[in-house]
């Protein structure tokens, strides 16, 4: 790996954003200035800044990634209900907003993330070690259709490209990052890859404001980044993986985007690190 990029965060370095979650998977940060994050026997949290945690939903399944859109409802990928369910929490309501099409329905959805039209774009994982990933791209109101095939391995954690005209897909069985064009008609483009990370399985990514890519890694665990050039470095390192603790999604937080939010899905936290970068904002479409 590249060592000329960033000098490597000391493990001390990391600390506990919010604790006695259920081994959250999913964490994003929300219009509101919350963080938003799931757990494995359907919670939905809603977590201040100075980490005092709210459960706001249980879907009675299990929430992977969330996402959020600009009326500040919550968008989670159930793998238990094999449905995007969205909640409203100004109404308390919780409903389907999603379950793939009738020729392919969702079969375990992991990452949703939207673009700035409201389309939202949601990687199905399919079978461990099946080759029979796909991502779907869900319309704002709820239509859906497959958007590609063409990244199978496993697709997981994803983000938009800092310009929005590509979706950065992890591909855990890659195992490393692809890059698929988003074209002019909305139709996916061919996929490249754009890191492979071997003797690792990657799970979630964040992008910065200069296009480094930040990815969490549920074995080993680790952070890893991969510069707007490609070059592969490791961040952060946990050996015993009690601090990082199978980190799956990432997210920044906080009012300059300044913090990197970690999901440890092996433990009952979220972490947080300063990693020296600023984080590229999300999109919070209008969505009907």
């Amino acid at each position: 790996m590249a060592d000329d990029l960033t000098a490597m965060i000391g493990l001390a370095e990391v600390g506990v954003l919010a604790d006695g979650l259920d081994h959250p998977e999913g964490v994003a940060w929300g219009p509101d200035g919350y963080v938003y994050a799931g757990g494995e026997a359907g919670q939905l949290y809603r977590v201040s800044v100075d980490g005092a945690v709210e459960q706001v939903a249980d879907t009675a399944g299990f929430v992977l990634g969330v996402t959020l859109d600009g009326a500040g409802r919550v968008y989670g990928c159930d793998m238990a209900r094999r449905e995007v369910v969205r909640f409203d929490p100004a109404a308390g309501r919780l409903e389907t907003y999603s379950v793939g099409t009738a020729e392919r329905p969702l079969r375990n959805p992991n990452v949703a993330v939207f673009d700035s039209a409201g389309n939202l774009y949601v990687t199905d994982s399919g079978t461990f070690d099946g080759d029979d990933g796909v991502i779907f791209r869900v319309a704002p109101g709820g239509a859906t259709e497959l958007w590609t095939d063409a990244v199978p391995r496993f697709p997981n954690g994803a983000c938009l490209d800092v310009d929005g005209r590509a979706l950065l897909v992890v591909e855990s069985l890659l195992p490393g990052v692809s890059r698929v064009p988003i074209l002019a008609d909305g139709s996916a483009g061919t996929p490249e890859i754009v890191a492979e990370l071997p003797g690792h399985v990657p799970d979630g990514i964040a992008i910065d404001v200069n296009g480094a890519i930040y990815v969490g890694c549920y074995r080993p665990d680790r952070i890893l980044r991969i510069s707007a050039t490609g070059a592969v470095e490791m961040l952060v390192d946990d050996p015993r993986g009690t601090t990082l603790a199978a980190p799956t999604n990432l997210a920044f937080v906080g009012s300059g985007l300044d913090r990197l939010a970690i999901a440890s899905l092996g433990r009952w936290h979220l972490g947080v690190v300063d990693v020296h970068a600023e984080g590229h904002r999300l999109e919070y479409p209008d969505v009907s």
